[in-house]
C-alpha cells in the first residue's frame, strides 16, 4: 500500500533503488540540483551527476502506486508582490516555507544563476533562493522544497530552470501528476531531454506503464551517459514489471552492463534491480548472488542489499 508520498510497504529501508525508478541522485542538475552539484549547463547532458552529500531517498515501488495528485504588470526591479496575471496562486504558495537565514541563492550552480540574470535584482535574488533551499531539502524534506519550487515558479512561471525545480521536487515529493506537467512544460522551454527518465517513472506512477516503454525508446536515450542510461533501463524493467512480464524485466536488466567493474552509484542501483527482479521472479539462488554482488560495491551503503541478502539467505535455508 502507498502512502501520500507514493511509498510502497516493500521499499528498501536504506534508500535502495527501486524496480523502475528515476533516480535521485541528480534527476536534474540545473533545477533544485543545481544548488549542490555543480553540473553544467549543456541541454542534453546526462542528469545523474549529483554529489553524494546529497543522497536521496527514493519512494520504493513494485507495483502501480496510486496517483497523487492578462498583460504583464509593470513594477519597478524590487518588487516581489503577486504579479496581477498570476493572482490565481494563493499568497501562502507565493510566499512559500520560510527562507534559512543562510541561504542566500549563491549556493546554486553558476549556469542555473544565469538563467535568472535577466530578472529584477530583488525578484531574482529571491527565486533564487527558494531554489537553493530546495535543492537543500530534496532529499530529507521533499515537501518542502517542493514548496520552495512552487514560491519560485509563482515568480518566474517562464523561466525553464524553475519549471524542471518544480518538477524535479515535485517527484521527489511524490505527486506525478505535477512533475511529469512541469518537466513537459521545460522541454517544450529548452528541448532538453534529460527529464526522460524522471518522466518515464511518472507514467509508471501514474499506472501507464506503456507510457513510460515509450519515452525508454527514444532515440534520445542512445546518446545518454551510462549513468542516464542505467536509470532509464531500470525505469523500463520496472514498467515490464508493471505489466506482468517478468522475462522481459529480467532481459531489459541482463542486456545492461551489470558486471560493470566500477562502483558507481549507477552500477550498484542496476545490479540491485537485477537482484530484486529475480527474486520477484522466484530465482532466490539468482537473487542472493546479486544481492551480495551488489552489496560489495555498495560501500557507501546506498541500499539495503546487506539485509535482503540476509533475509534471503534464511529463505533459501528453509527451502
Amino acid at each position: 500500500m502507498a502512502d501520500q508520498r507514493g511509498r510502497r510497504d516493500d521499499a528498501p529501508k536504506k534508500g535502495g533503488p527501486r524496480e523502475g525508478a528515476a533516480p535521485r541522485k541528480g534527476t536534474s542538475s540545473r533545477g533544485t540540483s543545481g544548488a549542490r552539484s555543480g553540473a553544467g549547463s549543456d541541454r542534453d547532458r546526462a542528469p545523474y551527476d549529483r554529489s553524494p552529500q546529497g543522497r536521496g531517498k527514493p519512494s520504493d515501488r513494485s507495483g502501480k502506486p496510486a496517483e497523487r495528485t492578462g498583460g504583464a504588470q509593470r513594477r519597478s526591479p524590487d518588487r516581489t508582490s503577486v504579479p496581477r496575471k498570476d493572482r490565481v496562486v494563493d499568497q501562502a504558495t507565493y510566499d512559500g516555507p520560510p527562507l534559512p537565514d543562510d541561504v542566500n541563492g549563491m549556493e546554486l550552480d553558476a549556469a542555473v544563476r544565469a538563467h535568472l540574470k535577466d530578472l529584477p535584482d530583488k525578484l531574482g535574488s529571491r527565486v533564487a533562493r527558494h531554489l537553493a533551499a530546495a535543492g537543500r531539502l530534496i532529499d530529507d524534506e521533499p515537501e518542502v522544497a517542493y514548496q520552495h519550487a512552487l514560491a519560485a515558479k509563482a515568480r518566474a512561471p517562464r523561466l525553464a530552470v524553475v519549471r524542471e525545480a518544480v518538477g524535479e521536487a515535485a517527484y521527489a515529493a511524490g505527486h506525478y501528476a505535477e512533475a511529469l506537467s512541469e518537466l513537459r512544460a521545460a522541454k517544450r522551454m529548452n528541448g532538453a531531454t534529460a527529464y526522460l527518465p524522471i518522466m518515464a517513472d511518472c507514467h509508471r506512477a501514474l499506472g501507464n506503464p506503456t507510457r513510460a516503454l515509450e519515452l525508454a525508446k527514444s532515440p534520445s536515450v542512445v546518446r545518454f551517459a551510462a549513468p542516464a542510461k542505467a536509470e532509464m533501463t531500470i525505469v523500463e524493467a520496472g514498467a515490464r514489471r508493471d505489466l506482468g512480464q517478468m522475462d522481459a524485466a529480467l532481459r531489459t536488466l541482463e542486456v545492461s552492463p551489470l558486471n560493470h567493474k566500477g562502483r558507481e552509484p549507477w552500477v550498484v542501483r542496476l545490479r540491485y534491480a537485477y537482484a530484486d527482479t529475480l527474486e520477484h521472479a522466484g530465482r532466490l539462488n539468482d537473487a542472493l548472488a546479486w544481492f551480495h554482488k551488489t552489496n560489495a560495491i555498495d560501500a557507501d551503503e546506498d541500499t539495503d542489499a546487506a539485509d535482503r541478502a540476509e533475509s534471503l539467505e534464511k529463505r533459501v535455508d528453509r527451502g
